[in-house]
Protein backbone atom coordinates (compact mmCIF):
# COMPACT_ATOMS: atom_id res chain seq x y z
CA UNK A 1 0.00 0.00 0.00
CA UNK A 2 1.14 3.52 -0.45
CA UNK A 3 1.03 5.42 2.64
CA UNK A 4 3.26 8.55 1.50
CA UNK A 5 0.35 10.89 2.77
CA UNK A 6 0.12 14.47 2.54
CA UNK A 7 2.03 16.61 5.11
CA UNK A 8 -0.78 17.66 7.44
CA UNK A 9 -0.22 21.40 8.33
CA UNK A 10 -1.09 22.91 11.95
CA UNK A 11 -3.65 24.67 10.52
CA UNK A 12 -5.56 21.66 10.01
CA UNK A 13 -4.25 19.93 13.01
CA UNK A 14 -6.72 22.57 14.62
CA UNK A 15 -9.24 19.55 13.65
CA UNK A 16 -7.10 17.36 15.69
CA UNK A 17 -7.80 17.13 19.68
CA UNK A 18 -4.69 16.64 20.71
CA UNK A 19 -6.29 15.38 24.29
CA UNK A 20 -7.66 12.19 22.20
CA UNK A 21 -3.99 11.67 21.61
CA UNK A 22 -1.94 10.90 24.40
CA UNK A 23 1.52 10.54 22.42
CA UNK A 24 0.90 14.50 21.01
CA UNK A 25 -0.78 15.67 24.55
CA UNK A 26 2.56 14.87 25.89
CA UNK A 27 4.00 17.77 23.97
CA UNK A 28 2.11 20.10 25.54
CA UNK A 29 0.45 23.19 23.78
CA UNK A 30 3.80 25.16 23.24
CA UNK A 31 5.34 22.12 21.58
CA UNK A 32 2.50 22.04 18.91
CA UNK A 33 4.31 24.27 16.46
CA UNK A 34 7.03 21.73 16.63
CA UNK A 35 4.50 19.64 14.45
CA UNK A 36 4.64 22.06 11.39
CA UNK A 37 5.46 20.06 8.17
CA UNK A 38 5.72 16.71 10.07
CA UNK A 39 2.42 14.81 10.71
CA UNK A 40 1.25 13.55 6.98
CA UNK A 41 -2.41 11.98 6.67
CA UNK A 42 -3.38 8.60 5.68
CA UNK A 43 -6.73 6.85 5.35
CA UNK A 44 -6.74 2.81 5.02
CA UNK A 45 -9.71 0.65 3.91
CA UNK A 46 -11.22 -1.29 5.81
CA UNK A 47 -9.88 -4.97 4.73
CA UNK A 48 -6.47 -3.43 3.65
CA UNK A 49 -3.18 -4.86 4.98
CA UNK A 50 -1.11 -1.55 5.86
CA UNK A 51 2.03 -3.41 6.61
CA UNK A 52 3.59 -6.36 7.09
CA UNK A 53 6.05 -8.28 9.65
CA UNK A 54 9.30 -8.22 8.06
CA UNK A 55 8.50 -4.79 5.97
CA UNK A 56 11.30 -2.53 5.98
CA UNK A 57 9.89 0.56 8.07
CA UNK A 58 10.21 4.21 7.55
CA UNK A 59 7.18 5.61 10.04
CA UNK A 60 5.47 4.97 12.84
CA UNK A 61 2.01 5.91 13.03
CA UNK A 62 -1.15 7.42 14.99
CA UNK A 63 -4.66 6.64 14.70
CA UNK A 64 -6.97 9.36 14.03
CA UNK A 65 -10.12 7.58 13.56
CA UNK A 66 -10.56 3.73 13.21
CA UNK A 67 -9.69 0.21 14.12
CA UNK A 68 -6.63 -1.81 13.31
CA UNK A 69 -5.67 -5.58 14.13
CA UNK A 70 -2.39 -6.35 15.15
CA UNK A 71 -0.84 -9.94 13.96
CA UNK A 72 2.11 -12.48 14.48
CA UNK A 73 2.80 -14.63 11.45
CA UNK A 74 -0.55 -13.66 9.78
CA UNK A 75 -2.16 -15.88 7.14
CA UNK A 76 -0.35 -18.80 8.54
CA UNK A 77 -1.55 -22.06 10.74
CA UNK A 78 0.52 -20.31 13.64
CA UNK A 79 -1.23 -16.92 13.74
CA UNK A 80 -1.58 -15.23 16.90
CA UNK A 81 -4.25 -12.27 17.67
CA UNK A 82 -1.39 -9.55 19.97
CA UNK A 83 -3.74 -6.52 20.15
CA UNK A 84 -6.82 -4.53 18.48
CA UNK A 85 -5.77 -0.70 18.07
CA UNK A 86 -8.51 2.25 18.27
CA UNK A 87 -8.65 5.97 18.06
CA UNK A 88 -5.33 7.90 19.92
CA UNK A 89 -3.10 4.44 19.69
CA UNK A 90 0.12 5.03 18.26
CA UNK A 91 2.37 2.10 16.55
CA UNK A 92 5.22 1.04 14.37
CA UNK A 93 7.56 2.84 16.20
CA UNK A 94 10.02 -0.15 16.88
CA UNK A 95 10.64 -0.15 13.73
CA UNK A 96 12.48 2.78 14.02
CA UNK A 97 14.26 1.93 16.82
CA UNK A 98 15.31 -1.52 15.79
CA UNK A 99 18.93 -2.18 14.24
CA UNK A 100 17.84 -4.19 11.60
CA UNK A 101 14.72 -1.59 11.07
CA UNK A 102 11.62 -4.53 10.36
CA UNK A 103 8.39 -4.68 11.49
CA UNK A 104 7.44 -7.06 13.90
CA UNK A 105 3.89 -7.48 13.25
CA UNK A 106 1.45 -7.18 10.39
CA UNK A 107 -1.25 -4.88 10.78
CA UNK A 108 -4.60 -4.66 9.12
CA UNK A 109 -7.91 -2.25 9.38
CA UNK A 110 -10.71 -4.10 10.94
CA UNK A 111 -12.59 -0.43 9.35
CA UNK A 112 -12.03 2.35 7.59
CA UNK A 113 -9.10 4.46 9.51
CA UNK A 114 -7.63 7.50 9.63
CA UNK A 115 -3.59 7.48 10.48
CA UNK A 116 -1.22 9.99 10.91
CA UNK A 117 2.37 9.15 10.39
CA UNK A 118 5.84 10.53 11.54
CA UNK A 119 8.65 9.83 9.05
CA UNK A 120 12.10 8.17 10.76
CA UNK A 121 13.96 11.62 10.62
CA UNK A 122 11.18 13.97 11.88
CA UNK A 123 10.53 11.21 14.51
CA UNK A 124 14.19 11.64 15.48
CA UNK A 125 14.05 15.35 15.79
CA UNK A 126 11.12 15.48 17.55
CA UNK A 127 12.53 12.82 20.58
CA UNK A 128 15.30 15.52 20.32
CA UNK A 129 13.38 18.19 20.50
CA UNK A 130 10.66 16.65 23.27
CA UNK A 131 12.09 14.40 25.76
CA UNK A 132 8.20 14.03 27.14
CA UNK A 133 7.54 12.49 23.86
CA UNK A 134 9.91 9.87 24.70
CA UNK A 135 9.04 9.57 27.90
CA UNK A 136 4.91 9.32 27.08
CA UNK A 137 5.91 6.28 24.11
CA UNK A 138 7.98 4.38 26.91
CA UNK A 139 5.41 4.84 29.48
CA UNK A 140 2.78 3.17 27.03
CA UNK A 141 5.83 0.87 25.64
CA UNK A 142 5.56 -0.10 29.68
CA UNK A 143 2.36 -0.51 29.27
CA UNK A 144 2.19 -2.67 26.31
CA UNK A 145 5.20 -5.02 27.19
CA UNK A 146 2.74 -5.95 30.84
CA UNK A 147 -0.28 -6.25 28.66
CA UNK A 148 1.90 -9.10 26.59
CA UNK A 149 3.57 -10.19 29.59
CA UNK A 150 -0.28 -10.98 30.97
CA UNK A 151 -1.10 -12.37 27.66
CA UNK A 152 1.60 -14.60 27.65
CA UNK A 153 1.15 -15.99 30.54
CA UNK A 154 -2.55 -16.59 30.18
CA UNK A 155 -1.73 -18.21 27.24
CA UNK A 156 1.04 -20.68 28.62
CA UNK A 157 -1.36 -21.76 31.47
CA UNK A 158 -4.15 -22.06 29.14
CA UNK A 159 -1.66 -24.24 26.82
CA UNK A 160 -0.56 -25.89 29.81
CA UNK A 161 -4.20 -26.94 30.81
CA UNK A 162 -4.40 -28.05 27.21
CA UNK A 163 -1.85 -30.06 27.52
CA UNK A 164 -3.09 -31.37 30.84
CA UNK A 165 -6.09 -32.40 29.58
CA UNK A 166 -4.39 -33.67 26.40
CA UNK A 167 -1.96 -35.91 28.56
CA UNK A 168 -4.85 -37.30 30.28
CA UNK A 169 -6.84 -37.78 27.15
CA UNK A 170 -3.82 -39.67 25.77
CA UNK A 171 -3.91 -41.57 29.33
CA UNK A 172 -7.14 -42.88 28.73
CA UNK A 173 -6.74 -43.69 24.87
CA UNK A 174 -3.67 -46.01 26.27
CA UNK A 175 -6.09 -47.38 28.66
CA UNK A 176 -8.61 -48.40 26.04
CA UNK A 177 -6.40 -49.47 23.56
CA UNK A 178 -4.57 -52.09 26.62
CA UNK A 179 -7.89 -52.66 27.11
CA UNK A 180 -9.16 -53.53 23.95
CA UNK A 181 -5.96 -55.49 23.37
CA UNK A 182 -6.64 -57.33 26.34
CA UNK A 183 -10.30 -58.31 24.81
CA UNK A 184 -8.94 -59.63 21.62
CA UNK A 185 -6.38 -61.17 23.52
CA UNK A 186 -8.98 -63.28 25.39
CA UNK A 187 -11.45 -63.53 22.37
CA UNK A 188 -8.76 -65.14 20.63
CA UNK A 189 -8.29 -67.44 23.51
CA UNK A 190 -12.19 -68.33 23.60
CA UNK A 191 -11.94 -68.83 20.14
CA UNK A 192 -9.31 -71.33 20.35
CA UNK A 193 -11.00 -73.06 23.58
CA UNK A 194 -13.93 -73.12 21.16
CA UNK A 195 -12.63 -74.88 18.61
CA UNK A 196 -10.59 -76.87 20.44
CA UNK A 197 -14.09 -78.38 21.77
CA UNK A 198 -14.91 -79.93 17.94
CA UNK A 199 -13.62 -82.96 17.06
CA UNK A 200 -10.48 -83.30 15.62
CA UNK A 201 -11.73 -86.73 14.21
CA UNK A 202 -14.72 -87.51 11.95
CA UNK A 203 -14.42 -91.14 13.16
CA UNK A 204 -16.16 -92.36 9.92
CA UNK A 205 -16.71 -96.15 9.30
CA UNK A 206 -15.12 -97.92 6.59
CA UNK A 207 -16.41 -97.09 3.56
CA UNK A 208 -17.66 -93.59 4.18
CA UNK A 209 -16.40 -90.15 4.07
CA UNK A 210 -17.33 -87.32 6.66
CA UNK A 211 -16.17 -83.44 6.82
CA UNK A 212 -17.33 -80.23 8.98
CA UNK A 213 -16.73 -77.10 8.92
CA UNK A 214 -17.66 -73.98 11.16
CA UNK A 215 -17.23 -69.98 10.63
CA UNK A 216 -18.22 -67.89 13.60
CA UNK A 217 -19.93 -64.53 12.84
CA UNK A 218 -18.01 -62.93 15.41
CA UNK A 219 -14.27 -63.88 17.02
CA UNK A 220 -16.91 -66.97 18.68
CA UNK A 221 -20.29 -68.06 18.15
CA UNK A 222 -22.95 -70.38 18.52
CA UNK A 223 -23.06 -73.16 15.70
CA UNK A 224 -21.55 -76.13 16.69
CA UNK A 225 -20.76 -79.70 15.12
CA UNK A 226 -19.92 -82.76 17.06
CA UNK A 227 -18.59 -86.76 15.58
CA UNK A 228 -18.93 -89.05 18.74
CA UNK A 229 -17.48 -92.53 18.28
CA UNK A 230 -20.28 -95.31 19.48
CA UNK A 231 -18.86 -98.55 17.90
CA UNK A 232 -16.83 -99.80 15.18
CA UNK A 233 -19.46 -99.03 12.72
CA UNK A 234 -21.37 -96.49 14.80
CA UNK A 235 -20.95 -92.21 14.98
CA UNK A 236 -22.77 -89.75 16.50
CA UNK A 237 -23.53 -87.10 14.27
CA UNK A 238 -24.91 -83.24 15.58
CA UNK A 239 -25.28 -80.49 14.42
CA UNK A 240 -26.53 -77.30 16.04
CA UNK A 241 -27.14 -73.24 16.35
CA UNK A 242 -28.22 -71.65 19.01
CA UNK A 243 -29.83 -68.50 19.42
CA UNK A 244 -27.35 -65.79 19.31
CA UNK A 245 -23.88 -64.73 18.28
CA UNK A 246 -20.69 -63.88 20.68
CA UNK A 247 -19.48 -64.99 23.99
CA UNK A 248 -23.10 -65.99 25.57
CA UNK A 249 -23.85 -67.51 22.64
CA UNK A 250 -20.69 -69.88 22.40
CA UNK A 251 -20.50 -70.19 26.77
CA UNK A 252 -24.04 -71.53 25.64
CA UNK A 253 -23.21 -74.07 23.08
CA UNK A 254 -19.79 -75.30 25.08
CA UNK A 255 -22.99 -76.43 27.71
CA UNK A 256 -24.90 -78.17 25.19
CA UNK A 257 -21.86 -79.59 23.31
CA UNK A 258 -20.29 -81.10 26.82
CA UNK A 259 -23.83 -82.64 27.43
CA UNK A 260 -24.84 -83.66 24.37
CA UNK A 261 -21.21 -85.73 23.93
CA UNK A 262 -21.83 -87.31 27.75
CA UNK A 263 -25.37 -88.55 26.91
CA UNK A 264 -24.12 -89.87 23.45
CA UNK A 265 -22.33 -92.56 24.98
CA UNK A 266 -25.14 -93.50 27.53
CA UNK A 267 -28.20 -93.50 25.41
CA UNK A 268 -28.25 -95.18 22.45
CA UNK A 269 -31.80 -93.60 21.08
CA UNK A 270 -31.30 -90.08 19.33
CA UNK A 271 -34.55 -88.56 20.78
CA UNK A 272 -34.12 -89.42 24.25
CA UNK A 273 -30.58 -88.07 24.28
CA UNK A 274 -31.89 -84.95 23.14
CA UNK A 275 -35.21 -85.17 25.33
CA UNK A 276 -32.67 -85.07 28.30
CA UNK A 277 -30.62 -82.54 27.00
CA UNK A 278 -33.52 -80.23 26.66
CA UNK A 279 -35.29 -80.88 30.09
CA UNK A 280 -31.35 -79.82 32.15
CA UNK A 281 -30.45 -77.06 29.56
CA UNK A 282 -34.42 -75.34 29.84
CA UNK A 283 -33.69 -75.76 33.95
CA UNK A 284 -30.98 -73.90 33.91
CA UNK A 285 -31.35 -71.49 30.99
CA UNK A 286 -31.37 -68.38 32.96
CA UNK A 287 -30.39 -66.23 29.72
CA UNK A 288 -33.41 -67.56 27.80
CA UNK A 289 -31.20 -68.84 24.75
CA UNK A 290 -32.19 -71.45 22.45
CA UNK A 291 -31.12 -74.05 20.28
CA UNK A 292 -31.74 -75.84 17.32
CA UNK A 293 -30.38 -79.03 16.67
CA UNK A 294 -29.98 -82.55 14.63
CA UNK A 295 -28.57 -85.43 16.53
CA UNK A 296 -28.52 -89.01 14.74
CA UNK A 297 -26.56 -92.24 15.05
CA UNK A 298 -25.52 -93.04 11.31
CA UNK A 299 -24.76 -97.23 10.97
CA UNK A 300 -21.90 -97.36 8.17
CA UNK A 301 -22.86 -101.14 7.62
CA UNK A 302 -26.74 -100.33 7.03
CA UNK A 303 -25.66 -97.18 5.62
CA UNK A 304 -28.47 -95.86 8.02
CA UNK A 305 -28.93 -92.35 9.61
CA UNK A 306 -31.53 -92.74 12.59
CA UNK A 307 -31.48 -89.14 13.92
CA UNK A 308 -33.56 -86.25 15.90
CA UNK A 309 -34.61 -82.95 14.85
CA UNK A 310 -35.20 -80.07 17.06
CA UNK A 311 -36.33 -76.91 14.49
CA UNK A 312 -33.60 -77.13 12.71
CA UNK A 313 -32.86 -77.43 9.03
CA UNK A 314 -33.70 -80.66 7.13
CA UNK A 315 -31.08 -82.49 5.78
CA UNK A 316 -30.44 -82.52 2.01
CA UNK A 317 -29.56 -85.66 0.86
CA UNK A 318 -27.45 -85.60 -3.01
CA UNK A 319 -27.12 -88.85 -5.36
CA UNK A 320 -24.15 -90.22 -6.85
CA UNK A 321 -25.70 -88.50 -9.91
CA UNK A 322 -26.33 -84.87 -7.93
CA UNK A 323 -29.98 -85.13 -8.03
CA UNK A 324 -31.10 -82.90 -4.01
CA UNK A 325 -33.81 -84.34 -2.07
CA UNK A 326 -34.60 -82.15 1.06
CA UNK A 327 -35.63 -85.29 3.55
CA UNK A 328 -39.29 -85.87 4.97
CA UNK A 329 -39.89 -83.65 8.00
CA UNK A 330 -42.54 -83.48 10.88
CA UNK A 331 -42.62 -81.16 13.66
CA UNK A 332 -39.99 -80.27 15.91
CA UNK A 333 -39.33 -77.54 18.14
CA UNK A 334 -36.27 -75.68 19.72
CA UNK A 335 -34.44 -77.10 22.86
CA UNK A 336 -34.03 -75.48 26.00
CA UNK A 337 -37.16 -73.34 25.72
CA UNK A 338 -39.69 -75.96 28.10
CA UNK A 339 -39.07 -78.66 30.08
CA UNK A 340 -41.14 -81.46 27.35
CA UNK A 341 -39.80 -80.16 23.28
CA UNK A 342 -41.56 -81.72 20.62
CA UNK A 343 -38.83 -83.62 18.46
CA UNK A 344 -39.44 -85.05 14.57
CA UNK A 345 -37.56 -88.15 14.30
CA UNK A 346 -36.62 -89.65 11.02
CA UNK A 347 -34.38 -91.95 9.53
CA UNK A 348 -32.97 -92.19 6.16
CA UNK A 349 -30.83 -94.83 3.99
CA UNK A 350 -27.98 -93.88 2.17
CA UNK A 351 -27.38 -95.44 -1.56
CA UNK A 352 -23.94 -95.92 -2.62
CA UNK A 353 -22.16 -92.25 -4.04
CA UNK A 354 -24.61 -90.44 -2.16
CA UNK A 355 -23.89 -87.65 0.45
CA UNK A 356 -26.13 -86.73 3.64
CA UNK A 357 -25.69 -82.86 3.79
CA UNK A 358 -26.18 -80.76 6.52
CA UNK A 359 -26.17 -77.09 7.22
CA UNK A 360 -26.94 -74.10 9.85
CA UNK A 361 -29.11 -70.85 9.01
CA UNK A 362 -25.79 -69.32 8.15
CA UNK A 363 -25.86 -71.43 4.80
CA UNK A 364 -28.37 -70.07 3.01
CA UNK A 365 -28.99 -66.80 4.82
CA UNK A 366 -25.82 -65.17 4.00
CA UNK A 367 -26.09 -61.84 2.23
CA UNK A 368 -24.64 -60.11 -0.07
CA UNK A 369 -23.56 -56.27 -0.24
CA UNK A 370 -26.19 -55.65 -2.34
CA UNK A 371 -28.74 -57.27 0.02
CA UNK A 372 -29.77 -60.25 -2.00
CA UNK A 373 -29.66 -63.63 0.31
CA UNK A 374 -27.49 -66.63 -0.92
CA UNK A 375 -30.48 -69.33 -0.42
CA UNK A 376 -31.16 -72.84 -0.43
CA UNK A 377 -30.96 -73.05 -4.70
CA UNK A 378 -27.85 -71.60 -4.37
CA UNK A 379 -26.44 -73.66 -2.30
CA UNK A 380 -27.66 -77.25 -3.36
CA UNK A 381 -25.92 -75.65 -6.57
CA UNK A 382 -22.84 -75.65 -4.69
CA UNK A 383 -22.82 -78.73 -2.84
CA UNK A 384 -23.68 -80.38 -6.88
CA UNK A 385 -20.70 -78.58 -8.58
CA UNK A 386 -18.15 -79.87 -6.02
CA UNK A 387 -19.32 -83.79 -5.27
CA UNK A 388 -16.12 -84.95 -6.68
CA UNK A 389 -14.47 -83.72 -3.77
CA UNK A 390 -13.89 -85.14 -0.29
CA UNK A 391 -16.63 -84.66 2.34
CA UNK A 392 -14.44 -82.35 3.83
CA UNK A 393 -13.33 -80.53 0.72
CA UNK A 394 -16.91 -80.10 0.00
CA UNK A 395 -17.63 -78.53 2.84
CA UNK A 396 -14.36 -76.25 2.81
CA UNK A 397 -15.20 -75.04 -0.97
CA UNK A 398 -19.06 -74.56 -0.40
CA UNK A 399 -17.60 -72.61 3.13
CA UNK A 400 -15.75 -70.30 1.14
CA UNK A 401 -18.32 -69.72 -1.43
CA UNK A 402 -20.26 -68.72 0.92
CA UNK A 403 -17.68 -65.93 2.47
CA UNK A 404 -16.91 -65.10 -1.01
CA UNK A 405 -20.79 -63.95 -1.67
CA UNK A 406 -21.32 -61.69 1.56
CA UNK A 407 -17.76 -60.35 1.57
CA UNK A 408 -17.37 -58.33 4.57
CA UNK A 409 -20.98 -58.78 5.37
CA UNK A 410 -21.01 -62.15 7.69
CA UNK A 411 -23.88 -61.52 9.74
CA UNK A 412 -24.40 -64.97 11.77
CA UNK A 413 -22.62 -68.39 11.87
CA UNK A 414 -22.19 -71.00 9.65
CA UNK A 415 -21.98 -74.85 9.92
CA UNK A 416 -21.75 -77.41 6.75
CA UNK A 417 -21.60 -81.32 7.89
CA UNK A 418 -21.34 -83.50 4.75
CA UNK A 419 -21.89 -87.80 5.64
CA UNK A 420 -21.02 -90.03 2.14
CA UNK A 421 -21.16 -93.21 1.34
CA UNK A 422 -18.69 -94.49 -1.16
Amino acid sequence: MDYTGQRVSIGRMTEITFERIPLLSALGKDGHSSLSGVLRYSRVPAGEVLFREGDKGDRMFIIMRGELEVFKAHDTPDARHLSTLHDGDFFGELSLVVRDGRRTATVVATEDTELIAILQEDFYRLLQQRPTMAYAMVQELGERLRHSDDTAIADLIEKNRELERAYEDLKAAQAQLLEQEKLRTELNMARNIQMSILPKDTHAPKGCDFGATMAPARAVGGDFYDFVRLGEHQVGVAIGDVSDKGVPAALFMAQVCTMLRALARQIKDPAEVLRRVNADMAETNEAGLFVTMIYGVFDGRARQFHYARAGHESPVLFTAQGEARILPHGQGAPLCVFPDSLLDVQSVKLPKGSTLFMYTDGGVDAMSEEGGYFGLESLQETVRANLKSSAQALCDKVLETLRTYQADNQFDDATLVALRVK
